[in-house]
C-alpha cells in the first residue's frame, strides 16, 4: 500500500473526525458529523500558519496530524512548529504509519525554515510518549491548559 501524505481536503473532515472520535479520550469529547468541524476546517484551510494533513492509501484516508507555524521573538526569532491531533486509523496502527507521518512533519518544519518541532500529548497517553521520545522529543516543559 502506497502512503501519500497531503494536505487535507472538505471530503476529509469526516474521516479526520471519526479518527479523533476513535480512542478512549476522544470519545469523550468528540461527535462525529457535528457541524462545528465544518467551520473549524474551513478557518484552518484560509490560515497559510495551519497545515491540516492526511495520510492517504488509495485514496483512503489513514492517518493525520495538524501542523502550526508560530513565529516569534524569542529564541533569536525563531519559528516553531506545533504538532497537534496525531491520529491513526485503528487498522492501521503498529504499522509505522504514525512514525512516517511525525517524521514528514518534522521535514515539513524544517523546509519552512522552523528551529523546533513541539508537541503536548495528553498525560495519560504513556504509550504516546514513548513514541515521541523514541523519535527524539524530550519532555523538557509542562504543559497546562484552561478549559473555557
Amino acid at each position: 500500500m502506497k502512503i501519500t501524505i497531503r494536505r487535507a481536503t472538505a471530503a476529509d473532515v469526516h474521516p479526520i473526525v471519526t479518527m479523533l472520535a476513535d480512542d478512549p479520550l476522544g470519545a469523550r469529547r468528540e461527535q462525529p458529523g457535528g457541524p462545528a468541524y465544518e467551520k473549524a476546517f474551513e478557518v484552518i484551510d484560509a490560515d497559510p500558519h495551519q497545515l491540516l494533513a492526511v495520510a492517504d492509501a488509495d485514496g483512503e484516508v489513514v492517518g493525520t496530524l495538524q501542523l502550526t507555524f508560530t513565529a516569534g521573538l524569542s529564541r533569536l526569532g525563531m519559528t516553531r512548529a506545533t504538532v497537534e491531533a496525531v491520529r491513526v486509523r485503528s487498522d492501521q496502527r503498529g504499522n509505522g504509519l504514525g512514525e512516517h507521518l511525525v517524521r514528514w512533519a518534522v521535514d515539513e518544519a524544517r523546509a519552512r525554515g522552523c528551529g523546533m518541532v513541539q508537541l503536548t500529548t495528553d498525560a495519560s497517553r504513556v504509550d504516546a510518549h514513548r513514541f515521541y521520545e523514541r523519535l527524539g522529543f524530550t519532555a523538557s516543559h509542562v504543559g497546562m491548559k484552561l478549559t473555557l
